[in-house]
């Protein structure tokens, strides 16, 4: 599995995250100070979300403080279905009901531990295959960049 990890910030919860990544195997692209390099969450965010949107990584992780503005820019990426995940369960039903490809963490709300738990879970549930789900993942599909033509 590839992952790409971005995080405006290298807190402990950050650098705890990509050690849960690499305990499950995971083969880790860092962006933003976990990879040396000073960037702010929106460059961060963007290029998680373009590794994963061209198949570079499986999915993404990406921290900020809130983990809000992450995974806003996240989702400007076409092709990226980021959410912002403070369990186990939400993470687990995003993958599955929503096909999110983006985990977006709080750096400020989510401890070391759960945050392995979210990634755990994130990480082990398949995206759902029943007619509602994937019916629900075209409709969404389908919103991108609608803004830009109103």
């Amino acid at each position: 599995m590839r992952v790409v990890v971005g995080a405006d910030e290298a807190l402990p919860v950050a650098r705890d995250a990509l050690e849960t990544l690499r305990a499950l195997g995971a083969e880790c692209a860092l962006i933003g100070p976990l990879a040396g390099a000073e960037l702010e969450w929106a460059e961060i965010a963007a290029a998680a979300g373009r590794r994963v949107a061209d198949g570079r990584a499986d999915w993404g992780v990406v921290l900020c403080w809130s983990g809000t503005g992450v995974a806003i820019a996240a989702n400007k990426i076409p092709g990226i279905r980021a959410a912002l995940c403070t369990d186990a369960e939400t993470a687990r039903l995003a993958r599955k009901y929503n096909h999110a490809n983006v985990l977006a963490l709080s750096m400020r709300l989510t401890s070391s531990p759960v945050a392995g738990e979210i990634i755990r879970a994130f990480a082990s549930e398949p995206f759902g295959d029943e007619d509602f789900d994937v019916r629900n993942v075209v409709v969404v599909d389908g919103l991108e960049g609608e803004g830009a033509r109103h």
